[in-house]
């Protein structure tokens, strides 16, 4: 919940005041003139992302492109972590460097739009937006070039291979890319809200995501003689069923937690009783302390069943794990009211979706917010993730004039 009412300047005398607010309302009204005006430009930068989307850490085409209309701007991007790409903007004032992040990389699904931009790469789909938001960021770093007498401070565009599972944002810090970074600011384009609705929430606003292996060795053999046999899938059911049960039983009904085990790999034939099974899956939690303790409880559970069958079993965690994505608070109250003439704002609830923007977070402040996309009339109604995912592409301007103001938050304050 936003507090109300706390002041944002402290200005010594009545002059001094109206000059901010002033230049205040006249960066808001170049931000949002300027995000109109290159609106045609966004759907085109947008489309080519989507038309040719790649995946984590192969976006060398995307980083090619990206690198290209930075050096029009007049921006010098240097690589990180692969395909990543920064790229530095000084502004005329001494002030914090600001981080603005979006996105590269695509998933491995096979989009069934029949849009006239669907993607032209085989098995392959930009379904989550990360098409938009590189756009979007592209559209704000024109627009802070163009006007970066009005900035305090510095902004640093980053642009992240690898959030769909391989943690681009860890490997992106672990080569430096926060050491000048004093803030950061994520944006997502979003379907459960409506187009043009702004989404933000102090606090928790979206979950850890663990990924585990679950390894049950056995005995295989003829499935007609199970008694010469060690059955790994016999116990199967029963791990499942005590690991849902930590969930509904151990846990606080008012903590949210999800545990979800969709792979099931044991014995590729009906007659065959197999000497391995594996199981993977993924835990979702808003509370680190709750995290600790539905892990600590697998390893026993897992154990424990396999030990009294006498099968051998391993529950293994893939590193490194998402943590939850935590907003600032002071810094969420704001960006809010400094966002608020976009309207309109949405205080949103928690999503148990994952999201590697929480590396950024553990080391700098951060606020991670969201763009309603949702369009009923033009048939944008697919989740994330979906073969059919589109956005509504007449929120991008919406999309750059939130960059280009969080870019510019420092500007509002003495």
């Amino acid at each position: 919940m936003l507090k109300a009412n706390k002041p944002l300047i402290k200005l010594n005398n009545a002059a001094q005041w109206w000059n901010l607010k002033l230049e205040k309302e006249k960066i808001l009204e170049m931000v949002i003139k300027e995000a109109h005006d290159i609106e045609f430009n966004l759907v085109e930068m947008r489309r080519h992302f989507h038309m040719h989307p790649e995946t984590m850490y192969e976006e060398e085409n995307t980083a090619s492109y990206i690198e290209n209309e930075l050096k029009k701007i007049g921006f010098s991007p240097v690589r990180i972590a692969g395909t990543g790409i920064t790229a530095i903007l000084k502004g005329t004032k001494d002030g914090k460097t600001i981080g603005l992040r979006a996105d590269m990389d695509a998933l491995n699904i096979t989009e069934k739009n029949d849009k006239l931009y669907i993607s032209q790469i085989p098995g392959k789909m930009h379904a989550c937006g990360h098409d938009a938001h590189m756009a979007c960021l592209l559209g704000a770093a024109r627009i802070l070039w163009k006007y970066k007498e009005f900035l305090n401070g510095n902004i640093k565009f980053i642009f992240q291979p690898a959030e769909e599972g391989g943690a681009g944002a860890y490997k992106m810090i672990n080569e430096g890319v926060l050491d000048d970074v004093d803030e950061i600011f994520g944006l997502h384009v979003w379907i459960p809200l409506e187009s043009g609705e702004i989404g933000i929430r102090s606090g928790p606003v979206m979950a850890s995501s663990d990924i585990f292996e679950i390894k049950i060795k056995g005995k295989g053999g003829h499935a007609a003689f199970p008694h010469l046999c060690i059955d790994p899938s016999a116990i199967v059911p029963e791990i499942y069923n005590a690991l849902q049960k930590i969930i509904s039983r151990e846990i606080d009904p008012l903590e949210t937690a999800v545990l979800s085990i969709p792979v099931f790999k044991g014995s590729n034939a009906h007659n065959i009783i197999p000497s391995r099974f594996t199981l993977k899956g993924t835990l979702r939690t808003l509370n680190s302390t709750v995290r600790d303790y539905i892990i600590k409880r697998m390893h026993e559970i897992v154990k424990g069943y396999a030990e009294a069958w006498r099968c051998k079993a391993e529950l293994q965690f893939i590193e490194p794990s998402y943590p939850t994505v935590i907003n600032d608070e002071d810094l969420t109250e704001k960006i809010s009211e400094i966002l608020a003439p976009l309207g309109p704002i949405t205080s949103i609830p928690p999503s148990m979706g994952g999201e590697d923007f929480a590396f950024y977070q553990q080391k700098v402040s951060g606020v991670f917010l969201f763009l309603g996309i949702k369009n009923s009339e033009k048939g944008i109604i697919h989740p994330h993730h979906h073969p059919e995912f589109d956005i509504d592409e007449s929120v991008l301007w919406k999309g750059v004039a939130i960059y280009s103001l969080l870019g510019f938050n420092k500007s509002f304050i003495t």
